[in-house]
């Protein structure tokens, strides 16, 4: 598992969104990428931390955020998610965790005393040059913005 840093060059990747329609970082450059890696659609946390993102994506934009949304649900699963909560940014399906693998977002977790493989949620704020300038591994999934902006020295 790749443990990317602030600094390092954010891996490339190429995605299939919830249009079918195939999107990469380099698709953003220019714009600062707020990269998101969650387990899975409709599930509380998960919700909690889309919806967050979502209620201020209008203030994200303004301040030249995109957010991208990465899990291996599938495209049908993430229309239904899109649909549910009305939310405004690409969700990608990565079914074959090739983006979650190159961010080290796919990784052992433990529950219950067992262990398993699973999305660790992790963030990533990408510079618009490509650049990682942040990550989050421990994510506040119910106040997630004011998380990434208080680090990045910004407000709302």
């Amino acid at each position: 598992m790749t443990q990317l840093q602030t600094g390092d060059k954010a891996p490339e990747f190429k995605g299939i969104n919830q249009s079918e329609e195939s999107i990469s970082l380099s698709d953003f450059r220019g714009k600062k990428v707020i990269l998101y890696f969650y387990p899975k659609d409709n599930t509380p946390g998960c919700t909690a931390e889309s919806c967050n993102l979502n209620e201020n994506y209008d203030q994200l934009t303004k301040l030249g955020f995109e957010v991208i949304g990465v899990s291996p649900d599938g495209i049908a699963s993430h229309n239904k998610f899109i649909a549910k909560y009305n939310l405004a940014f690409n969700l990608i399906s990565d079914p074959d965790k090739e983006i979650l693998e190159k961010y080290g977002a796919w990784g052992e977790k433990k529950l219950y005393g067992k262990i398993y493989m699973g999305v660790l949620r992790t963030t990533f704020v990408i510079s618009e040059q490509g650049i990682i300038e942040k990550v989050f591994s421990k994510v506040k999934t119910k106040d997630h913005t004011n998380q990434i902006l208080s680090e990045m020295g910004l407000n709302l």
